[in-house]
């Protein structure tokens, strides 16, 4: 049903626990994009071993399918910075999260939180710009990738675009008031330095052109 060749299929059938899935995104390359915007599908991230982070959510949800879950996602908004994607998952009635991420703080989350606002909210403190301004403003249902054709978002040679849009339009929940929003501060220097260190040096001429949903 999704497309997938065998040799791909038996990579995701192997991530059986959230775990495992969020090990094997750790060890991916995080894909820098030096030739333009990219929404890679599963197929794609499996066949380069790069992602960022909607490329590596849909890829851990996938694999959670695979294995008798939903594959649902979560996306998170931000104003003055990029998106974040993450693959959700329940245990025992609480969610956690599996990210894909080049940084230290927006990463793999237990499933200890009560709602998604709880997990959502988590992310906040850290989710700054390169300003240090807290940029996180809101967060979206439960995705179930179940509602898109696999043929684009898991076995289609390069692209999901169409993933990336029904996210967008997906209804969203506001995380602040505008008014406690004027009021964040921003991170102080020792925060800075200590969040500073990322998985995968950028390259040199790499920008920040990217269009969205590439944390």
């Amino acid at each position: 049903m999704l497309g997938l060749g065998p040799s791909e299929f038996a990579v995701l059938r192997r991530l059986d626990t959230p775990e495992k899935i969020q090990a094997f995104l750790f060890g991916l390359k995080q894909n820098f994009e030096p030739d333009g915007d990219t929404c890679r599908s599963v197929r794609a991230v499996l066949r380069l071993r790069r992602a960022h982070c909607i490329e590596g959510a849909t890829l851990a949800a996938c694999a959670l399918w695979i294995h008798g879950e939903r594959p649902l996602l979560l996306d998170l908004q931000a104003v003055h910075d990029y998106d974040h994607v993450v693959a959700l998952f329940r245990r025992n009635g609480r969610w956690g999260a599996i990210s894909k991420t080049n940084g230290a703080v927006l990463r793999f989350r237990d499933p200890v939180y009560r709602t998604l606002r709880e997990l959502a909210m988590s992310y906040f403190h850290e989710y700054c710009n390169r300003l240090h301004q807290k940029t996180l403003r809101r967060y979206s249902r439960p995705f179930d990738l179940r509602r898109l054709d696999p043929a684009d978002w898991a076995a289609s040679k390069d692209g999901n675009w169409k993933l990336a849009d029904a996210l967008d339009a997906t209804h969203h929940y506001r995380l602040v008031s505008p008014a406690q929003a004027r009021a964040l501060t921003r991170r102080d220097p020792f925060e800075r330095r200590a969040t500073s260190r990322l998985q995968y040096p950028a390259p040199r001429n790499s920008s920040a052109r990217g269009r969205r949903k590439k944390r």
